[in-house]
């Protein structure tokens, strides 16, 4: 069945995945410090990767917070609102999380049985962001078209909720985590909540396996509007090399990468790590990849919707 999953996750990008194989750019060369994380970091990542995993369970499961082994491991979070239906929208929830003070947003990543998130992904066309949403944003920014739709389907829903929730909440953070998919729509939800919640809110975003999202000028702005984002890469997972940067497409900074169990490095700036140990390094093309990877495990926790129980 992982397998059979994996599979259909690679057939998701495949058409990225032919081009990135055939074209790529090489990495802007600059100084770099690459540092190990102690176990202690590492096991920090646990309640995020945890609530990136919950976002595939049914919504049924989360309202009353019974999706099994994620729900165990973060006791006493209260979920507000679900919504989504895992095809046209993808799966999301919003709720309160009383041990770090913080109102969380989870989105489910791609779930390849389903057509709709699959397209969803294939429509990488760049687009600007829509300045309704995105106030003030400079010149020069734009997004994958199929992340920027995917995200405003939600995003006026899930803002009125966390308003809603810092209101009863003083001095909460909020935190944004999501795997593949809604590790894009986490990152863009992150600079959403950024721009349209009261200055001085705290911001946390932990992405899993997460594709790139826009251009170097969203990648910038990111940097700038975010700074506590952590991108984790699992050891050679494709995923996060796509879309190619030859298109056009950068990550932001705040890579983590397992290198494997219990051994992680983070990466400085935005892709310009050259040490081997760093993602664009170890898995330059899809040759050099595995699929499989992209579901973990995250330090033992498998994300995605067979990981749901």
């Amino acid at each position: 069945m992982t397998l059979l999953h994996s599979s259909l996750v690679a057939l998701s990008f495949g058409t990225v995945v032919f081009a990135a194989h055939i074209a790529r750019t090489p990495a802007v060369q600059r100084d770099s410090t690459v540092s190990t994380l102690s176990a202690s970091q590492l096991a920090a990542f646990a309640p995020f990767t945890q609530f990136a995993r919950a976002a595939y369970c049914p919504s049924s499961k989360i309202t009353n917070w019974q999706c099994g082994q994620a729900c165990n491991a973060l006791p006493g979070f209260q979920p507000t609102l679900t919504g989504g239906d895992g095809n046209a929208i993808q799966l999301f929830f919003v709720g309160y999380w009383p041990q770090k003070n913080s109102v969380v947003v989870a989105h489910e990543g791609t779930d390849p049985l389903k057509l709709q998130s699959v397209l969803t992904d294939l429509n990488l066309g760049k687009t600007n962001l829509d300045p309704a949403l995105f106030p003030g944003l400079p010149d020069g920014i734009e997004v994958a078209k199929g992340f920027t739709e995917e995200h405003a389907k939600t995003a006026t829903q899930i803002l009125g909720e966390v308003k809603n929730l810092l209101g009863k909440h003083a001095g909460a953070s909020v935190t944004l985590a999501g795997h593949s998919l809604g590790g894009a729509l986490s990152e863009m939800e992150a600079v959403f909540m950024k721009l349209n919640l009261p200055a001085g809110t705290a911001i946390k975003a932990v992405t899993y396996g997460t594709p790139r999202v826009g251009n170097a000028a969203w990648a910038q702005f990111v940097d700038a509007q975010v700074p506590d984002y952590t991108r984790i890469n699992n050891e050679n997972d494709v995923i996060p090399i796509l879309p190619g940067r030859f298109l056009g497409f950068q990550h932001p900074h705040g890579e983590v990468h397992i290198l494997s169990p219990g051994h992680a490095v983070s990466c400085p700036g935005d892709e310009d790590a050259t040490d081997s140990q760093c993602t664009i390094k170890s898995t330059p093309n899809i040759l050099d990849g595995n699929v499989v990877e992209h579901l973990g495990p995250y330090e033992g926790i498998l994300i995605g919707t067979l990981a749901c129980f």
